[in-house]
């Protein structure tokens, strides 16, 4: 029996601007697996979220190509009404931002109750409101009864965030994504959301899609990590294999931007991430921030290589990338 959940196939998300339609996701091929967590990292900008919603089926206005397909059924190119059946019961999304993800009029019970409604009409009102008052316990959040009640702007960001996860976690999703679930929290909160999250993939046996630019946080909770840059995946791995031996040059360069004890000077990676009519679509995308490197050492079209079992890096670049403030020879003998 396979342990697939999901697998992504050459997917494609554009958005129309002007007369013309701009990949923000282009050419994405995923897989994650049962009780697995897969961490997503980059930049702004780098199409992390752009990819969540187009597997929630949640764009209305952008052009989604490809196959994305949840237990061999291709739900990129399904019926609506079938995607909704499976949307918030079989694949949940945590949002990044709490307040907007809840309606402000509504109580948090009748919010998480919603979902309930949805998907399990069978039961009855009693039985929906303990299962709620369940939901708001098993997320840590005290005197459940009386947070039933209330609205959102009466509740913390990270009670809100919580409530968030509480909705998500309701029908006891195969796959849940989580886009940034700790943003804007202090670490207190930030470490128990994440335990939470934990958990819940161990209990539920879930597969996890995790959102995020905080390299910590992957390095806590991955078991694999994709890096996106510019829109497409440029290096994956097993958490281990990335921090322990990260090849691709803007994996280098997230790493190396990460703050460390004794450090006198904190390495900050050259220019932004183009915007996405300006994204060059030939050659390597992280190129114009690596000027250093020669034009030479760069695919004309990057595509991904298998350099050891499950490590993936695209373009050839990364056996010539250097730092400018170390030695191009101890650089390239440390990547052989």
């Amino acid at each position: 029996m396979s342990n697939k959940l999901l697998e992504i196939n050459n997917l494609r998300t554009s958005f129309r601007i002007g007369d013309k339609y701009y990949a923000a996701v282009d050419d994405v091929s995923l897989t994650v697996n049962k009780n697995e967590v897969l961490g997503i990292v980059g930049e702004s900008g780098s199409g992390k979220s752009a990819l969540a919603f187009s597997i929630m089926g949640l764009h209305t206005k952008a052009r989604v190509e490809g196959n994305i397909f949840y237990k061999d059924q291709d739900i990129a190119n399904i019926a609506p009404a079938k995607l909704n059946k499976l949307r918030g019961d079989d694949i949940a999304m945590i949002f990044q931002d709490p307040l907007t993800a809840l309606n402000p009029l509504m109580k948090i019970g009748d919010q998480i109750a919603e979902t309930l409604i949805l998907h399990k009409p069978e039961m009855s009102q009693k039985q929906r409101k303990d299962r709620v008052i369940e939901l708001i316990n098993l997320v840590r959040i005290p005197r459940a009864e009386y947070v039933y009640e209330q609205f959102p702007h009466e509740l913390s960001g990270g009670m809100r965030q919580r409530i968030v996860i509480a909705i998500a976690i309701a029908n006891q999703p195969d796959l849940l994504i989580a886009d940034e679930p700790t943003t804007a929290l202090d670490v207190t909160i930030q470490a128990q959301v994440l335990d939470l999250i934990r958990e819940l993939k161990d209990d539920l046996n879930s597969g996890v899609i995790l959102i995020t630019h905080d390299l910590g946080v992957v390095a806590e909770m991955a078991d694999r990590v994709a890096v996106m840059y510019a829109g497409q995946i440029v290096e994956i791995a097993d958490v281990h294999t990335l921090f322990e031996n990260p090849l691709h040059p803007y994996t280098r360069s997230l790493l190396n931007s990460v703050p460390a004890e004794g450090q006198d000077k904190l390495h900050v990676i050259q220019g932004v991430v183009p915007s996405l009519q300006k994204l060059p679509r030939n050659g390597c995308r992280f190129a114009a921030r690596i000027p250093w490197v020669d034009e030479s050492a760069h695919e004309e079209n990057p595509e991904l290589h298998e350099v050891e079992p499950g490590h993936f890096v695209r373009c050839t670049c990364y056996s010539h990338f250097y730092f400018p403030d170390e030695s191009k020879e101890a650089q390239v003998h440390g990547n052989s």
